[in-house]
């Protein structure tokens, strides 16, 4: 995305700089259509219930022209912990907009700045384009240029790339935002149950020490584990099953676990049918433990704590390198490892129709296993 002396952040600028150089604002228009603006705005506003700030607006630097400053992703600036950002697009713009006047300016005094006129009629293509993009997309790899590629850290956050890809949101980045300021910290809420920083640290312990990831599941893992290593080779279904029963009755206190266990037997089972079939594993293939799903739901429990302001990104970076120490020692390859955090989603939210789900996980271990601008093909696992 080398644009001469500039290099474009991600796909996004370099459409918008190359429709620029052209002159064709029907091809900046689709390219906005299709990703997250942002606006920024102060974190006291933002913090205020049910407060919603004016759209923000300045001269141009000529001093002609009132216009509205916004921003793509890959533009956004480095963290600050009282400036923060909230997300738009072009239709929410063009509901909101104030003044005909006005213009909006798309990445001001950059090499892919974009300055579109705001009149009724332009309004009105704007919630075209988005209509026609279908908006911000999800089920993407989508990598900064001038992010972590390579190293530790970027290792760590690859650890957390199938929510990335899930949402389509920058996967190698710990910066001013992980969406944006009021999701992160909705986020953090619910599920997480985070309201402060001390409850960051308290949630991304239990992540590293994989607590959430569940302990009936894992445990029918491990009682495969230990089959194989007795016996030197898989067990046959019936072992691993009157295994798992009996390992479920003798440790059962409350009379749940048999049933349970069970149903992730067959649930573990199944997946990794499927699997097979469909080639993410070998003939012989298995999965022996699920520690991905908390190990890769522990770093973006980070991003978003940065997002929401309750870490800083020293805090964050340290915070993502402890789980990457503790996800290391238990899978040998990122392949391993995308299979353990696919099949811990599945079976955890097998209920009603599954095969959507299904058909989304198989598409995010492709993106991260086959795009060759993947951090699971570009960084070494150990």
């Amino acid at each position: 995305m080398n644009t001469g002396s500039w290099t474009a952040p991600t796909y996004t600028e370099q459409l918008l700089y190359e429709a620029g150089e052209r002159g064709d604002r029907e091809a900046a228009l689709d390219a906005l259509g299709r990703t997250r603006l942002y606006v920024l705005l102060p974190r006291l506003q933002a913090d205020v219930p049910g407060h919603s700030p004016p759209l923000p607006h300045q001269r141009d630097r000529a001093g002609l022209r009132t216009v509205v400053p916004v921003l793509t992703e890959g533009m956004l600036p480095p963290w600050h912990p009282e400036w923060v950002f909230k997300q738009t697009t072009l239709g929410r713009l063009a509901a909101a907009w104030p003044n005909d006047r006005w213009r909006l300016a798309v990445n001001p005094d950059t090499p892919c700045a974009t300055v579109l006129p705001a009149r009724s009629g332009d309004r009105r293509a704007w919630r075209e384009a988005e209509a026609h993009g279908g908006g911000p997309a999800r089920l993407r790899l989508l990598t900064h240029a001038g992010e972590h590629l390579h190293g530790p850290v970027a290792q760590a956050l690859a650890l957390g790339a199938h929510l990335a890809v899930l949402n389509g949101l920058v996967w190698n980045r710990l910066g001013a935002q992980y969406e944006d300021y009021p999701s992160d910290v909705s986020r953090l809420r619910n599920p997480w149950a985070v309201h402060q920083r001390s409850d960051v640290r308290d949630k991304v312990r239990t992540l590293i020490a994989t607590r959430l990831v569940g302990r009936v599941p894992e445990s029918v893992l491990a009682v495969r584990r230990r089959l194989t290593a007795r016996q030197g080779g898989p067990p046959t279904a019936e072992q691993w099953t009157s295994a798992v029963t009996e390992t479920a009755e003798r440790d059962d206190r409350w009379g749940e676990d048999p049933a349970e266990a069970a149903e992730f037997l067959r649930r573990i089972t199944h997946y990794e049918h499927r699997f097979r079939v469909d080639g993410l594993l070998p003939p012989d293939g298995r999965v022996d433990t699920l520690a991905a799903f908390d190990h890769g739901r522990a770093v973006n429990v980070v991003r978003l704590a940065l997002g929401a302001r309750y870490v800083d990104p020293q805090e964050a970076e340290r915070s993502v390198l402890q789980v990457l120490e503790a996800a290391r020692p238990v899978y040998r390859s990122w392949t391993e490892f995308s299979l353990g955090y696919l099949l811990a989603r599945l079976i955890h939210f097998d209920e009603g129709d599954p095969e959507p789900m299904y058909q989304e996980s198989l598409a995010i271990h492709h993106a991260l296993t086959q795009d060759p601008s993947s951090p699971y093909r570009n960084i070494p696992w150990s």
